[in-house]
């Protein structure tokens, strides 16, 4: 395979995960060390969220083949993306939370289901409640008239077996 033959297809996949990610972040890395990158890359992975150094040349081109052009200011320097196909959330917490930590790390910009967001935003989608808590906190809304319910009921039947004694 040629040269151009590779980056035709590099260009190919990184259209394909702009298009198929809900979220996409992106970030300059520059300042971190190898072991804070590591650091970053487990944490990213272990969220389901794949994490990749990218040429911004080749980036351009991919965002012109998807017609997300409007990201293309932020493709300066040393870039890296995080890509989530799940989760909307994981990426902006782990990023956010890992920027906290290590102030190298500068979140740029995202992409929300194929939306450009500000640095604001990404971060506001970082204090978010997970899936998993969402989910939860739907439990509780669900199961309070239940509970109450039960309650009721069972405040019903001793009041009725106290008058029959």
């Amino acid at each position: 395979m040629s040269v151009r033959e590779e980056k035709m297809q590099l260009v190919a996949e990184i259209a394909q995960k702009l298009r198929d990610s809900k979220t996409t972040i992106i970030t300059d890395y520059r300042g971190l060390n190898v072991a804070e990158v590591t650091e970053l890359r487990k944490a990213l992975r272990e969220a389901g969220v794949e994490y990749k150094v990218l040429k911004n040349t080749m980036v351009r081109r991919a965002t012109a083949e998807v017609e997300l052009t409007e990201i293309d200011q932020f493709l300066t320097g040393p870039t890296a993306i995080a890509f989530s196909f799940d989760d909307v959330v994981a990426p902006a917490k782990v990023l956010s939370d890992f920027a906290k930590k290590h102030e190298a790390l500068e979140i740029k910009a995202g992409v929300l289901e194929g939306k450009l967001v500000s640095v604001d935003e990404v971060k506001a989608l970082a204090s978010l409640p997970s899936r998993e808590g969402l989910l939860s906190m739907l439990l509780s809304v669900l199961q309070a008239p239940m509970r109450n319910m039960a309650l009721a009921v069972k405040a019903v039947a001793e009041k009725n077996a106290g008058q029959e004694a």
